[in-house]
């Protein structure tokens, strides 16, 4: 009995080990200079996998998903969504490798990466061991100051100053000249002789204009001893 149990198991075939297995490669460090980062996931599977979903996770122990990213072989049908607010992350899927793009980074997340690939159908459900991941160095942006302008030298306001003060006073003193000037050629202008006709003190109502002066005719006698 024990004979023929053991004839039957010899022609049971045996299980390929390394039929749907999952290994994923990674880069072991990745520097972040510009808040924006590509972070390449390598896998290799040998299975009949129709769906595949591949997600990033951040921390030791994997405990926060970063975001995520579904495909199927046959329909060109593709998603990917952030798994958190803090995160802004697009995977893609191509061929042999699962690149997610970050952007916006902080150095608050600077942290080490797992790619997790998993075949979600047909069954058995299959998904990698966990790999060595990505540290993901994110580097402070620095922060730009602008320069004080430079100092001016302390000749240089006295000089300044001078030099308008001078003007100021040159400029002055050509004005007052001028009004002075114009002021005497406005009195020349203005002397004139008087020509207002005068009447007799004695023929103040004989046809002479109410305006006219009194004509003084002592100053017209002539000297008398």
């Amino acid at each position: 009995m024990l004979l023929g149990i053991l004839v039957v198991l010899c022609f049971i075939p045996t299980a390929d080990v390394t039929e749907n297995k999952i290994l994923v490669a990674q880069s072991p460090l990745l520097k972040v200079d510009n808040k924006s980062a590509s972070l390449i996931c390598n896998y290799t599977y040998n299975g009949t996998g129709e769906e595949f979903r591949a997600s990033l996770h951040k921390g030791t122990d994997s405990a926060t998903e970063v975001c995520f990213i579904s495909w199927t072989k046959t329909v060109a049908n593709k998603s990917s969504s952030n798994s958190t607010k803090e995160f802004n992350c697009q995977g893609a899927h191509d061929k042999d490798k699962v690149i997610f793009h970050l952007w916006n980074m902080s150095a608050s997340q600077t942290d080490i990466y797992f790619c997790k690939i998993e075949v979600m159908y047909p069954p058995p459900y299959v998904y990698n061991e966990k790999s060595n991941g990505t540290v993901v160095h994110v580097q402070e942006t620095p922060i730009q100051t602008k320069e004080p302008p430079p100092a001016i030298p302390l000749w240089i306001m006295p000089t300044v100053t001078g030099v308008l003060a001078f003007y100021s006073m040159l400029i002055t003193a050509v004005f007052i000249n001028y009004w002075q000037k114009s002021k005497k050629i406005m009195y020349h202008q203005s002397d004139y002789m008087n020509m207002t006709p005068r009447h007799p003190p004695y023929q103040k109502n004989k046809g002479y204009p109410p305006y006219a002066p009194t004509r003084d005719y002592t100053a017209y006698r002539y000297w008398q001893p």
